[in-house]
């Protein structure tokens, strides 16, 4: 109950940008979460499916498993051609979001150092109007790091979160690409 409180404080004593600037950011911590965890394990599906199909394919099979991707984009015939669209084709699909994980993670602390520069900003003004003690002038400047901290904070999980999805999606092309190898030299 005391975080509540002192979150209640801290936004009722919080200027315009600041409050802005945490939505935003709050934004961003929920859009990259979706993104990781929708991904994630939508791009670990593809790879047990493409997995099995390899193994398939390396014990003798003609065809890859009919719930493979490789098995869609070829359809009824292989040649060099369709199989570098195919790896264009997986490459695309795999990658899918990546592009806002790194926006997000290289905006993100910005975004936060922006709130504190205008809070501090905001306290210095403050400090020169009135006899603001030290102590006060402190608890606002604490204050403001608060914007920057969860800036750094956003980053972290959507830095992580890309290099994740981008091994993931490595994998997945890999394993379309030994197909796609094993099928042409057929």
């Amino acid at each position: 109950m005391k975080q509540l409180d002192l979150l209640v404080s801290y936004l009722n004593n919080a200027n315009f940008i600041t409050i802005a600037v945490l939505g935003v950011l709050s934004l961003y911590f929920i859009l990259v979460n979706w993104i990781f965890f929708y991904r994630y394990f939508l791009l670990s599906m593809q790879l047990r499916r493409e997995a099995f199909s390899l193994d398939a394919l390396q014990m003798g099979n003609k065809k890859p498993a009919p719930s493979s991707f490789i098995s869609k984009c070829l359809a009824a015939r292989t040649s060099k051609e369709i199989a570098e669209f195919c790896t264009f084709k997986v490459t695309k699909e795999s990658t899918k979001g990546l592009t806002f994980l790194s926006i997000a993670a290289s905006t993100s602390p910005f975004i936060g150092l922006l709130g504190t520069v205008v809070s501090i900003l905001e306290t210095f003004y403050v400090m020169g109007s009135t006899k603001a003690s030290i102590s006060t002038i402190s608890a606002s400047i604490g204050e403001a790091l608060i914007a920057t901290a969860a800036g750094i904070f956003v980053a972290i999980f959507a830095y992580t979160y890309h290099l994740v999805l981008k091994r993931k999606a490595f994998d997945l092309v890999s394993l379309v690409k030994m197909q796609i190898d094993l099928l042409l030299g057929r």
